[in-house]
C-alpha cells in the first residue's frame, strides 16, 4: 500500500497520529460490542486483512472505508478519526460582556456537568474519566491550577480550558477559595 509522503520518504507525523487513532478507535469499538474481526467483516463487507491492517494502523483507509466501519460499529465518522488532546486547549477571560462560546464539540457523547467550591489551599483530585474523555472547566471564581502528569496551566476567573480526561487530573487553589464548573464529556459506546 502506497502512502503519501512529503519528499523525504517518510509519511508525516500528523498522519501517524491520524492512522493511530483510527486504529485505537476502531479496535476499542470492535471489543466494546464483543465483535471478532471477522463479525466486523460480514457487518460492514470489508475483507479481514484489511480490517487486521487497519487496526494495526499499517493501512491508509479511504473515507469510505472508514464511513463504512463507522456506519457497521454504530458512530460517528468523528468517532473513528476523533485524536487524543494531548495539549489544554486555554480560552482565556474576554474584556468585554458579550456572550462567547467558549468550548465545543461536535461528538455524540454522553457528559456529566459539576459546580464545584474549592477553599483555600485545596487540591481536589481526579481519577481518569475513561477512553476518549474530555474535561471541559470554567473558573466562575478566585482562581485554579490544573495540574496533569505532563503540564500545569494556571486559570483565573473567566477562563477555561479543554483537555484529554484519560489520566490524573486535578485543579489546585491557593490562598484564595474558588468555585469551577467542570463538564465531563466521554465517547457513548
Amino acid at each position: 500500500m502506497a502512502y503519501f509522503d512529503g519528499g523525504d520518504g517518510r509519511v508525516g507525523a500528523l498522519s501517524e497520529q491520524v492512522r493511530a487513532a483510527i486504529a485505537s478507535n476502531v479496535r476499542h469499538a470492535r471489543h466494546t460490542r464483543g465483535l471478532s474481526i471477522r463479525d466486523l467483516a460480514d457487518r460492514s463487507g470489508f475483507s479481514k486483512a484489511l480490517l487486521s491492517q487497519i487496526e494495526r494502523g499499517l493501512a491508509n483507509p479511504t473515507v469510505e472505508v472508514l464511513a463504512g466501519l463507522a456506519e457497521a460499529l454504530d458512530l460517528s465518522f468523528a468517532d473513528i478519526t476523533r485524536t487524543p488532546l494531548y495539549e489544554p486547549q486555554v480560552m482565556r477571560r474576554a474584556g468585554d460582556d458579550a456572550a462567547r462560546t467558549l468550548l465545543s464539540s461536535l461528538d455524540r457523547r454522553r457528559f456529566e456537568l459539576y459546580e464545584t467550591p474549592l477553599p483555600p489551599e485545596h487540591a481536589h483530585e481526579s481519577a481518569p474519566h475513561g477512553r476518549g474523555s474530555e474535561e471541559f472547566a470554567y473558573v466562575l471564581s478566585g482562581s485554579v491550577t490544573l495540574e496533569v502528569a505532563t503540564y500545569e496551566v494556571r486559570l483565573e476567573a473567566g477562563d477555561a480550558v479543554r483537555f484529554s480526561a484519560e489520566a490524573e487530573h486535578g485543579y489546585r487553589t491557593g490562598a484564595e477559595p474558588a468555585r469551577l464548573l467542570t463538564l465531563v464529556s466521554m465517547p457513548s459506546d
